[in-house]
């Protein structure tokens, strides 16, 4: 189920404490935001297999799961119409191709199946290269899998990017994520060169997790970055002060997803190079604050995280 905007305004507006108010900046949420687009790339038209079905004539369908949040995926203020980061990628992709952009809402765990069997052209959603996917699907990146550490935008802290930075602090985290799985890791490996373990600390309410940032009763927030450079970039109320790649210690790759061996990749691949040569791909992580998740080029099956 996409998230609407009654709820994105409670993930994004972090209340502020008594003594400090921050001021929301507006965030265009209309229908009608005029997307970043790319002229047609005739490189990438050409690579398309002769006589290639789409799942609609004329259109590249992509589908968008609503489970990543903004700002990759979230409905506009009509309710219905599927905004964000994933969403603007796509388009790129689609004028690449000459083809009209088809935004189809799934949920995450429909979109296997709905690209396995055609329904799909593609998947752009946060999905993260693996090599157990890789046998059952073809992939082009586009983005970098990044964790983000934030504080409080008055705080002190200046820098989390290792273990020794997390020393005794008190740190919010999901449980059961590989964000968890890195902070466990550095607090062993502070045990073992006598600095004191960060202090865990688990929320079920993004809003909530924020409050307890702002209010001084946690130091910082540990998670995926994209949620938190949304939140930081229409706040104020807190601040990246380090990064951590989503697959620490590999490399995490975040990909367009299409059915294996269909030969829709290498056209994709193009498109998202040409996009990235013309600076529009530039443009769509700076419209949604997603620069530090920006790659140099797109990368055809890169190596995948194991399972």
């Amino acid at each position: 189920m996409f998230i609407s905007t009654a709820r994105v305004a409670l993930l994004a507006i972090a209340v502020s404490t008594a003594q400090q108010a921050f001021a929301v900046q507006q965030v265009d949420l209309s229908p009608d935001r005029v997307r970043i687009h790319v002229p047609r790339n005739e490189a990438a038209i050409a690579q398309i297999p002769p006589g290639f079905k789409f799942a609609q004539p004329g259109k590249f369908t992509v589908a968008v799961s609503g489970v990543a949040g903004p700002p990759l995926a979230l409905l506009a203020n009509d309710d219905k119409t599927t905004i964000g980061s994933e969403a603007d990628t796509a388009q790129l992709v689609a004028d690449s191709l000459g083809l009209q952009l088809n935004v189809v809402q799934t949920s995450w765990e429909d979109w296997p199946l709905g690209v396995s069997s055609g329904k799909y052209d593609a998947v752009i959603s946060n999905v993260t290269v693996t090599e157990a996917r890789k046998k059952r699907f073809d992939f082009a990146t586009y983005r970098q899998d990044v964790l983000g550490f934030y504080v409080k935008s008055t705080s002190k802290i200046t820098e989390l990017k290792q273990a020794p930075d997390i020393a005794g602090l008190k740190i919010i985290v999901g449980s059961g994520t590989n964000q968890e799985k890195v902070l466990l890791a550095w607090n062993e490996a502070n045990e073992k060169a006598g600095l004191k373990p960060a202090l865990l600390q688990y929320f079920d309410d993004q809003a909530a997790a924020q409050l307890a940032v702002q209010s001084g009763r946690s130091d910082a927030l540990f998670g995926p970055n994209s949620v938190y450079a949304y939140s930081a970039a229409i706040t104020g109320g807190i601040k990246r002060v380090g990064t951590v790649n989503g697959g620490w210690p590999l490399q995490a790759d975040i990909a367009v997803t299409t059915r294996k061996d269909n030969g829709l990749v290498k056209p994709i691949h193009t498109a998202l190079e040409g996009a990235i040569a013309g600076g529009q791909y530039e443009q769509v992580l700076q419209r949604w604050g997603l620069d530090v998740e920006r790659v140099d080029k797109s990368l055809i099956n890169p190596p995948g995280l194991p399972d």
